[in-house]
């Protein structure tokens, strides 16, 4: 019993070491990632019934932290004709994305006040989640 608890917490630790990843201070710009994370903070993966991190690859929700002053992208990625937006949530807010169509579709935030701000898709709403950590 105690082997088994002693996993479930450095399985629990790892997780959250995920998330508490080093911020980034740089813009965005139309990139998107692919791949399963290593990419910057701050580009997040639009993809069929997900938003995926393309910094440490959570998803659903994805998880970001980023730094004051940092520009967020989300890149709508292998997506076909299923429609997707970005819908601010919660009390800290952002101006939401049209609901778009089509792969290489971009939306980027520019977040100037610290915060969490949570997010989801306003065509498919907690089926697509997440939030950006501003510090």
């Amino acid at each position: 019993m105690r082997i088994a608890i002693a996993v479930i917490g450095v399985l629990a630790l790892a997780a959250l070491a995920g998330c508490s990843s080093p911020t980034y201070g740089g813009g965005g710009g139309g990139g998107g990632g692919g791949g399963g994370g290593g990419g910057p903070s701050g580009e997040i993966i639009v993809g069929n019934i997900l938003f995926k991190s393309a910094h440490n690859g959570s998803q659903n929700p994805a998880i970001d932290s980023v730094a004051v002053g940092s520009t967020v992208t989300w890149t709508w990625t292998g997506t076909g004709t299923v429609p997707h937006s970005v819908r601010s949530q919660g009390a800290s807010g952002f101006t939401s994305s049209a609901v778009e169509t089509g792969d290489g579709k971009t939306y980027s935030v520019t977040f100037t006040t610290p915060g969490s701000y949570s997010y989801d898709c306003a065509v498919h709403g907690a089926a697509m989640s997440g939030t950006i950590v501003v510090r």
